[in-house]
């Protein structure tokens, strides 16, 4: 199934090489921009299809997915599963539930990410749904681009797993090569 998520995510130029500055701040050789994915439903449904079949026995009450990366592979998921989607998003840097959407104490949801590198999103939604009383049980993303020193604490569904190295800026071989850093994602840096 990775084959044919990989595939998927070529085929739109949702996957892109070059030097990206990540949300996090880090720097990387390989950027996937799931909105470009995401701008087809019918490739969105696909690639989430498979994160489906993972989940769908948690019993999950609600999908939550982060704005901006989130809220479409919420809703998507949401639509899959038969159940709610709503999202947080970020006011005054702060992530919040808002617009009148609501968590009930001790209801299952999964966090919704197109992407998950460093879990910051995550590991902020999953905090704002715990103080709620929520109990997440993980996070379904349509690519996990994880290192091997990134716990966020929680079990991570993933369509696809990518191996695409992140570096610190001084540690950056694009940035030695003197090559500037383009800034794809949606989030502001600290």
């Amino acid at each position: 199934m990775e084959t044919k998520t990989i595939e998927i995510l070529k085929d739109t130029q949702a996957f892109l090489e070059g030097h990206f500055l990540l949300s996090s701040g880090k720097h990387s050789e390989g950027y996937v921009q799931c909105a470009k994915v995401l701008s087809f439903p019918d490739k969105a449904a696909a690639v989430l299809e498979p994160v489906v079949e993972k989940i769908k026995g948690l019993g999950i009450e609600k999908v939550v997915g982060p704005a901006m990366g989130g809220v479409i592979v919420s809703y998507e998921l949401g639509r899959q599963l038969g159940k709610e989607s709503v999202f947080t998003e970020r006011k005054d840097g702060i992530m919040e539930l808002r617009r009148g959407f609501e968590i009930k104490k001790g209801e299952k949801v999964i966090i919704a990410e197109d992407v998950v590198t460093t879990g910051k999103s995550t590991i902020e939604t999953k905090e704002v749904l715990e103080a709620l009383g929520a109990e997440v049980v993980g996070v379904a993303c349509i690519v996990d681009r994880r290192g091997k020193d990134v716990e966020i604490g929680i079990p991570v569904y993933s369509s696809v797993k990518l191996d695409i190295a992140t570096y610190d800026p001084q540690d950056c071989p694009a940035c030695k090569r003197g090559e500037k850093a383009e800034k794809p994602g949606s989030r502001g840096n600290m």
